[in-house]
């Protein structure tokens, strides 16, 4: 992006470096963003990105009508999840000089427009206030689990959210998947076979994925649109059921997965399904599921109903 500089008009850009750093000028200063950080870009601010290592790639969000902010923490109290204090802005930077055709991208309802001045948009001298460009290093993230038993909703890892007027229902949230211990009894401790209102665009840093064993590679991507059913590979389901009921506390390492989780429903564009790096085996990590479950030792439904609370409705 030499003498080059582009702007959103749109919305607000959500960046996730998976390979190779990012260098970003923006009008307030500039940040080094590496795989493991991430930056948010804001509506209007225009920018320029070099990449220092070479080829570099990642993710990208973006998102209309609202900013990112950090989630309620409601019972979790204070403290827990991404600390205010660990999310970084850019002190100011400026250049001056003559700069003859330098170019300003702006994308505007959707479409790109360009426009020629003799002169860097990265002028500015100083700057206050707290509409701006940051960035957070996601290994500062404090996460929450289970301690007893049951699996907890992935939302309670979540970095960011971009809220919707109906509460608890996000335009996007952004939930990661660190290192952590899991510890809960009696549970299966990977993520359950489920279907759900929200979408959800899986991807991975760095690492493994705790819930596909093989074939979900850093750099790749899964989505899983409103009500699809997902969860587990067989791989991953078997060697869980193998353990039994009294599998001992285990840390996962060398993980940095990640979820884009909105309430829309996204649109696959021809780009995309075109792509060759497509995997059109992807399903196939499912072929030899089997149920594991054994009707002894439960109870008989009609004696668990009339055990059950007598004030139900």
């Amino acid at each position: 992006m030499e003498d080059c500089a582009f702007c959103n008009a749109d919305g607000d850009f959500l960046v996730v470096p998976q390979k190779g750093r990012l260098w970003i000028t923006t009008e307030c200063g500039r940040l080094q963003v590496s795989p493991g950080e991430v930056v948010v870009l804001p509506q209007g601010f225009r920018f320029s990105v070099d990449l220092p290592d070479g080829p570099s790639r990642g993710y990208v969000a973006e998102i209309f009508g609202t900013h990112f902010q950090l989630p309620d923490l409601g019972p979790i109290g204070a403290n827990g999840l991404a600390a205010p204090r660990d999310f970084l802005v850019p002190g100011a930077w400026f250049e001056e000089g003559h700069c003859p055709e330098y170019t300003i991208i702006q994308k505007f309802g959707g479409e790109l427009f360009t426009a020629k001045q003799d002169f860097s948009p990265f002028n500015v001298v100083a700057w206050h206030g707290n509409y701006v460009p940051y960035k957070y290093d996601l290994s500062k993230f404090c996460p929450y689990n289970t301690v007893l038993f049951d699996h907890s909703d992935p939302s309670i890892n979540t970095v960011l959210t971009a809220p919707t007027e109906k509460p608890g229902v996000a335009l996007l949230d952004f939930v990661i998947f660190p290192p952590r211990w899991l510890v809960a009894e009696h549970t299966f401790r990977p993520p359950y076979y489920h279907r759900n209102c929200m979408s959800e665009f899986m991807g991975l840093i760095h690492g493994g994925y705790e819930a596909k064993a093989d074939g979900f590679l850093p750099g790749g991507a899964s989505l899983h649109i409103c009500m699809t059913p997902h969860g587990p590979d067989t791989k991953t389901y078997e060697a869980t059921i193998a353990q039994g009921n009294e599998a001992g506390p285990h840390k996962l390492t060398d993980t940095m997965a990640f979820m884009f989780e909105s309430c829309l429903i996204p649109r696959v564009c021809p780009w995309a399904l075109d792509s060759p790096a497509i995997d059109p085996d992807y399903y196939k990590c499912w072929i030899g599921l089997k149920s594991h479950f054994s009707p002894e030792g439960t109870k008989d439904p009609i004696e668990a109903r009339e055990n059950g609370p007598k004030d139900s409705r």
